[in-house]
């Protein structure tokens, strides 16, 4: 019995192939949602479009501090662990939900699989770092998406039988959906053409929480506004704040969170994305659509190596002076190694294979 967990919007795109896949093989799985993303417009609408089935369990955990989310998850969790007969549990990502169901089970003695394992930004100021490498060092089957990856657990003496190199089920699932999703010309619905606009993603607490800091950045991308029409999809704790210091921007149209399809389409038809995502910084590698990373570090360096990925730090100036060189670039869309659609595939294939071997924790 595998036992799949998603808790928030990134952990569903990583997790839906992966979870279709093992129903395609009929492989017993248990579907897990802790609820920390629970807001519709950031979790049920990903479920629907993404054809996930409805979890057979709900922990509705909710929002509050890094602790408390992390605390209710792992008190919930564990209810589920002794009642159910779990062989495997399978957690993606970096969010807290990862971590407290990662560490709940490993408490109880069932095996941990973590896809999308060995990312560093070597920042542990951010919570997601210490999330990543706290769920990796007590996983028993670690999934890479790029080289960087397997260098980063060899380096901290993970041992290499752990490893396992089988791309990126975020892309995967990028694949799957992305003819949908451009179909849909869902920039019309702005009256704008397809590589006319900026899009941008704001939701770090780095960038979000420092009223000096998101200045800085609302003020650049008021300037972008000035040449380039831009689309502002916000969170809604970027939303708070910026209320909260009262700054205007011009010539942005500022919408709710959008769903997976509408997003998708959005950023494949793109001139440029401006982001604090990580996912995203992988999503516009895949479609050869340069992206401005907000930030002064990054956990997914081959979008910098192979991609089309640029780092601007938060000071207006240079994020201004980065996306004004980037726009002018060809992308030719180099894809990193095993970014073909085929992750899942390999995740499950390991998965079989660990389960023939009887199902030992590593």
């Amino acid at each position: 019995m595998i036992c799949n967990i998603v808790g928030a919007r990134p952990n569903f795109i990583k997790m839906a192939p992966v979870v279709h896949e093992i129903n395609r093989r009929g492989i017993p799985q248990l579907f897990l949602h802790t609820g920390q993303h629970y807001d519709p417009k950031m979790s049920t609408i990903f479920f629907n479009e993404l054809d996930m089935p409805r979890p057979d369990f709900y922990l509705g955990i909710g929002s509050g501090t890094h602790a408390e989310q992390t605390a209710r998850v792992m008190e919930k969790f564990e209810k589920v662990c002794n009642n159910q007969h779990i062989d495997l549990v399978v957690v993606a990502g970096d969010v807290n939900s990862t971590l407290a169901c990662a560490l709940t089970a490993s408490k109880v003695n069932i095996p941990v699989a973590h896809v999308e394992s060995g990312l560093r930004s070597f920042d542990r100021r951010m919570p997601e770092e210490i999330n990543r490498i706290l769920t990796d060092h007590i996983s028993d089957l670690l999934f890479v998406t790029e080289e960087s990856g397997q260098e980063n657990l060899r380096r901290e003496g993970i041992a290499e039988k752990k490893i396992h190199f089988v791309g990126n089920t975020m892309i995967d699932t990028l694949q799957t959906h992305l003819n949908r999703a451009v179909k849909s010309h869902p920039w019309s619905q702005y009256k704008l053409e397809a590589g006319s606009y900026v899009l941008v993603t704001l939701h770090r607490p780095a960038n979000v929480d420092d009223p000096e800091v998101l200045r800085e950045i609302l003020s650049a991308i008021d300037v972008i506004g000035n040449a380039h029409p831009v689309l502002f999809p916000v969170h809604p704790r970027t939303q708070r704040q910026i209320k909260k210091i009262g700054f205007q921007i011009k010539n942005t149209q500022f919408m709710e969170p959008l769903g997976y399809l509408d997003f998708l389409g959005l950023m494949a038809r793109s001139k440029c994305v401006l982001t604090d995502s990580g996912g995203i910084q992988e999503e516009t590698t895949a479609l050869s659509v340069p992206c401005i990373t907000i930030r002064e570090n990054t956990e997914r360096p081959v979008t910098l190596d192979k991609g089309t990925n640029h780092l601007a730090g938060m000071e207006k100036a240079n994020i201004l002076d980065v996306f004004n060189k980037a726009i002018k670039k060809d992308y030719a869309g180099i894809m990193p190694e095993l970014w073909d659609g085929h992750a899942a595939q390999r995740i499950c294939d390991v998965i079989e294979d660990w389960i023939s071997n009887g199902k030992q924790r590593c």
